[in-house]
């Protein structure tokens, strides 16, 4: 068995590797274990020179990095250069914040008397060895946001990357290495997904984090479930993106284009659903699908391209299912809704806005992973969060108001792990991010997220 990088730009397949078999993986768990029994004792200021080290090291490289990305799932290069970028950015935020984020914390002296206590602390110690299940579409971002908190808290680190990315995958293994981890701290695993749940369920994996689909995630939950294991989940996302009559609607639109098309389209918390008041909706629709018109789709490795290809051939297919359906029960296209005519290789589709959706078009509940965005227009401002809830998905919003009153609504009953106002969803490493009802649980980043995978010890000490 083998994985490939297919370059989504032309479709054809530049380099294989081959996957790893049961003696070879055994080797990993057994190495990663072995590291983690002397990193969990190192101090933060070791773990932090050496992620400083990775960071330094990535940032040097950020070119040859940000062309192998755009090679293995057709990002735009510039889009590619900030990916690294920001990862090397989180990673010295880990760098330098993670000792004070795992301090120990003291209860109130009155309630440490009330326990017939001398003295009680919450300490965090790490859980082990975690195996990371990540996806393709961020394939350095969603690493490290996982990488640098875990390793700074003493765990160890396997990653099962998405197997259209494979040199991305080998990169990163490879990159702590050369920074001068201990061998086993963080490893690649080039395996396929039939062969994650024995890797979960091994009694040296302490816990799991995945990114990725619903079902995917629904197999490692239930895999990790079953052993009695921690995990966290990042699955879909269906954000909507409402715009209230008090907005600004010339830069809500505006940064409506980017929220929807960054990545490709390619991106949990892109803004899919655009939930318009019915006062500033024909304007908005038409600034919007102008500038959705306006955007240059093309060679990835163009700086002037701002819409590259999906990253797979079914994903293409999967965004053209959806659309079709929703055109078959009478969806009315504003633009695109088609592969470009000028780009006769590769997995490409045109920036597409739908309005007139309705109930029974699968678009409607499906999250599009694609350039594809649906337009809804409201009366009312209780009209727009039942628009907004109006998803299986809670990963993040977007609200553009300028009424405080709305302001405190949208925060009290949006059903999501952010609400961004007047503006587009973004992660940034000292904020949580996460969401909930089907896009998972459990939190990223910021302090949150290096404590998701730390044993929450209770030390107390008897009164004398």
């Amino acid at each position: 068995m083998s994985m490939a990088t297919v370059n989504p730009a032309t479709g054809e397949t530049e380099r294989t590797f081959p996957t790893l078999g049961p003696e070879e993986v055994e080797r990993v768990l057994a190495d990663a274990a072995a590291a983690f029994a002397s990193w969990r004792t190192t101090g933060f200021a070791e773990r932090a020179a050496l992620l400083e080290r990775a960071a330094s090291l990535l940032e040097e490289e950020n070119e040859a990095i940000a062309r192998v990305m755009t090679t293995e799932m057709g990002k735009p290069l510039g889009a590619a250069r900030a990916e690294a970028a920001k990862c090397v950015k989180a990673m010295r935020w880990y760098a330098a914040n993670a000792e004070s984020l795992l301090a120990d914390e003291r209860p109130a002296e009155a309630d440490v008397r009330d326990s017939g206590a001398s003295s009680v602390r919450t300490h965090y110690r790490p859980l082990g060895v975690v195996l990371a299940v990540m996806p393709w579409n961020f394939p350095l971002w969603q690493v490290v946001r996982f990488a640098a908190p875990a390793l700074m808290a003493g765990n160890t680190g396997l990653l099962k990357h998405a197997s259209n990315v494979p040199q991305t995958a080998l990169y990163l293994g490879e990159l702590f290495e050369r920074a001068g981890y201990p061998h086993g701290c963080f490893q690649t695993l080039l395996i396929g997904s039939a062969q994650v749940e024995a890797v979960v369920r091994d009694p040296r994996v302490a816990a799991a984090t995945l990114t990725g689909s619903e079902p995917a995630g629904r197999a490692v939950a239930a895999a990790a479930g079953d052993e009695v294991k921690k995990t966290v989940l990042e699955l879909g996302g269906s954000d909507p993106f409402v715009v209230m009559a008090s907005a600004d609607v010339e830069r809500a639109a505006r940064t409506a284009v980017t929220a929807r098309v960054q990545n490709n389209g390619q991106s949990c918390i892109a803004a899919k659903r655009f939930i318009v008041h019915t006062d500033v909706y024909e304007e908005f629709a038409r600034r919007f699908t102008e500038g959705m018109a306006a955007l240059r789709v093309g060679d990835p490795m163009r700086d002037d391209t701002d819409v590259g290809p999906l990253a797979t051939e079914r994903g293409r297919a999967d965004v053209e299912e959806l659309v079709d359906d929703a055109v078959e029960q009478g969806a009315e296209v504003l633009c695109g809704g088609r592969r470009p005519p000028q780009e006769e290789h590769g997995w490409y589709y045109e920036p597409t806005v739908l309005a007139g959706i309705t109930p029974g078009m699968r678009i409607d509940q499906e999250e599009a992973f694609g350039p594809v965005a649906t337009l809804y227009r409201v009366g009312s401002l209780d009209e727009a969060v039942e628009r907004a809830n109006h998803t299986p998905f809670g990963l993040s919003s977007n609200v553009w108001t300028r009424d405080d009153g709305e302001v405190a609504r949208f925060v009290r009953d949006l059903e999501a792990g952010g609400v961004f106002f007047n503006g587009m969803t973004a992660s940034h490493p000292a904020f949580p991010f996460g969401g909930v009802k089907r896009s998972g649980y459990g939190r990223e980043l910021s302090g949150h997220g290096i404590r998701e995978f730390c044993n929450v010890t209770t030390v107390w000490h008897a009164a004398d």
